[in-house]
């Protein structure tokens, strides 16, 4: 090692060391050590990196008006072009008809080197974005690679109930972030950390007398909070299978359980799950809207209720249902619902469409109710004690022959026992208005097949070969299957199946086999043609002429949080190749099984030869739909022997030798 880049390390601990210590620094100065950094050594292939990161917020009184001050402080190394990006901030700030979050100041200045570059007030912006919502935003003057940038803002609230927590981890990595707050003891909150790091410093003390209102009140007691966290590896949600970012990535949350004024008067926003379900019972958009057995009885088919056994009323009833909708894609639970008006107009939120479906079951004698959860994209909703916000979407329980049955009649593809994607996030509350409500796990259906049969057939006269590919997918295969069929003419979708074969690969037919086809399997055959396949010697044929993994989804070195399929899969790939008269087999792919246990993965790769037709078989079994980060590595490299089998493996075909007169 150099003395320089020995120097500039140590410089470069040093200034950590100083982070560590004092994290009042002052604004506008940075070190040797900080300037002189090019890459970051704990992430090598990071764009930026995160300095230094502070945040405070705190209650103030003026003119007897409690307010609260957010300030954030921030230094971002630039190390190259992909970094660039760090270069523009966004602060979002939330209004209502009342009142509206304010900005009181922003500095911001790039170092470039000893330069230093102020940004100019004219080159701040803020729009609206919703109604709700306003977008502060800035782009850092002069950016380049090697660039600091430092800002610093403080925002003042009148929402003192909405105390935001602080997010550790983002995009980029960072050497250190910390979050102080000082809260009156009159404002008690329950604090989440959420994520696998660990805080480095978690301080919590009393400061007495720290807070009054007006003259005439006491005063109150503080409590001085302080966390830190050093060395935050980056978070990325660009990897794929994964539930919400939102319930891995580290931060911590508080949220309002009790306020205390200073006459004496208690408000508690924490509540009992028996609160909630007396609420809900008798909430007009929720439980009043459950209670509509008689309108729907009079506005259906009489036999829709009283015909067949309880499964066959089930059916037809969901089919009613889900057939009589149009989803107008609005989620959310404490949205306005009215199921009347939803079912004259034909169209519906998710509440409306599946509440009467709820009412209908119950109408048909069908013990259901309804079940609270959360979609994939909003996160996982807290366990410990309700947060009505942490769910934005409903759906029907029923108990039918003591079996039971989670049903959601808002997507026109999803069959009756089947949720659809969006929905599969592992458990959700069943609002028993009867009984206590309960928390109930989500239990996805088991087979989601992706099948591909072909069989080719070598033509020696005009180098072509001729084959017949059958494609069966069932589960929420065939779901995604006949969306995607669907969405456009029969024409292009085959154009697009061509497309993804490699190749001098031509359709000659396609045909949807609706006799061995139903809303939970779909079978198509597709005849093909190949060109220029015998026209030498040898002959180089890779047999997987579809590859359900072109690349491997899993790229990171260390993944920080689950893998999550939603569903079991099972890919198989079966290809039977008859030779071509006068060739002889000379190499075929190499046979492979790998187990990461039965209850995880399994991959089965075979190939044989019986008379005069090669068989190669592929079966990708993933049993598991929830794996922990620790399995990551195991499941990475399975994978990894995936797409290395389907990119590959070679069967490698030779003329045989040509008899000559003097063999004869």
């Amino acid at each position: 090692m150099n003395r320089k880049l020995l120097s500039t390390i140590c410089f470069f601990l040093l200034a950590i060391q100083v982070f560590a210590q004092n994290k009042n620094l002052n604004f506008g100065k940075v070190s040797e050590a900080e300037k002189n950094l090019i890459t970051y050594e704990k992430d090598p292939e990071a764009g930026a990196v995160m300095l230094y990161e502070r945040g405070d917020t705190y209650f103030k009184v003026n003119d007897d008006k409690v307010s609260m001050v957010k300030e954030y402080h921030a230094k971002i190394k630039i190390l190259d072009e992909k970094g660039f990006e760090e270069g523009t901030i966004a602060i979002p700030l939330y209004q209502n008809q009342r009142s509206k979050e304010k900005i009181v100041k922003i500095n911001a200045v790039t170092h470039n080197g000893s330069e230093k570059i102020n940004l100019l007030p004219k080159d701040i912006y803020t729009n609206d974005i919703s109604k709700n919502w306003r977008e502060t935003t800035f782009t850092f003057p002069n950016l380049q690679k090697g660039s600091i940038l430092e800002y610093h803002y403080s925002i003042s609230t009148t929402f003192v109930f909405t105390f935001n927590g602080w997010d550790f981890q983002s995009s980029i990595p960072k050497i250190y972030s910390e979050f102080n707050a000082s809260i009156p003891g009159n404002y008690q909150y329950n604090r989440n950390l959420h994520g696998s790091l660990k805080l480095s410093t978690n301080e919590a003390t009393i400061k007495k007398d720290c807070f009054q209102v007006g003259r005439i009140t006491n005063k109150a007691d503080c409590e001085i909070l302080k966390y830190a966290i050093k060395d935050i590896p980056a978070f990325n949600e660009k990897e794929e299978f994964m539930l919400a970012p939102s319930n891995y990535r580290s931060r911590i949350d508080f949220e309002l359980s009790e306020f205390r004024s200073f006459d004496g008067m208690v408000k508690k926003y924490t509540k009992t799950w028996k609160a909630v379900d007396k609420e809900f019972k008798t909430d007009k958009d929720v439980g009043r809207q459950l209670t509509k057995k008689g309108f729907f009885e009079k506005n259906v088919p009489e036999n829709l209720l009283v015909e067949g056994d309880e499964l066959t009323r089930a059916r037809n009833i969901y089919y009613f249902v889900r057939d009589h909708f149009a989803w107008n894609n609005k989620f959310g639970v404490f949205r306005k619902a009215r199921v009347k008006e939803a079912f004259e107009k034909r169209t519906g939120s998710i509440g409306e469409i599946n509440m009467t479906l709820i009412n209908l079951l119950n109408s048909a004698g069908i013990n259901t109710n309804l079940m609270l959860l959360s979609t994939r994209q909003q996160g996982l909703p807290k366990r410990t004690h309700p947060v009505m916000s942490d769910f934005n979407y409903f759906v029907a329980r029923a108990v039918i022959n003591g079996d039971e049955y989670l049903l959601d009649a808002t997507d026109k593809y999803i069959p009756f026992g089947y949720l659809p994607f969006r929905a599969l996030n592992h458990y959700g509350r069943v609002m028993d208005f009867k009984n206590d409500s309960y928390w109930q796990t989500i239990v996805p259906q088991k087979k989601n097949t992706y099948i591909v049969r072909t069989f080719i057939d070598f033509r020696v006269e005009d180098s072509k070969a001729k084959g017949i590919m059958d494609v069966i997918t069932t589960g929420h295969n065939a779901i995604n299957a006949r969306k995607s069929r669907d969405k456009i003419n029969e024409e292009d979708y085959v154009e697009q199946f061509e497309k993804s074969i490699s190749g001098d690969f031509e359709i000659n037919s396609y045909e949807h086999i609706e006799k061995r086809s139903d809303e939970r399997k779909v079978t198509e055959r597709f005849e093909f043609e190949i060109d220029n396949i015998n026209k030498e010697k040898t002959v180089y044929l890779n047999p997987f002429f579809v590859r359900f993994f072109k690349k491997n989804p899993f790229t990171l070195e260390d993944r920080h949080f689950p893998i999550d399929f939603g569903y079991p899969r099972n890919y198989r790939y079966q290809i039977i190749l008859k030779l071509p008269e006068g060739y002889a087999v000379k190499e075929l792919p190499e046979s492979k099984v790998i187990n990461l246990g039965e209850d995880m993965a399994t991959l089965k790769f075979y190939n044989n030869m019986v008379n005069n037709e090669i068989s190669v078989a592929f079966d990708f079994q993933l049993n598991a739909t929830h794996i922990p980060k620790e399995d990551y590595t195991s499941v990475k490299n399975i994978f990894k022997d995936v797409v290395d089998i389907q990119n590959n493996s070679l069967i490698v075909l030779i003329k045989d030798k040509v008899p000559s007169n003097d063999d004869q």
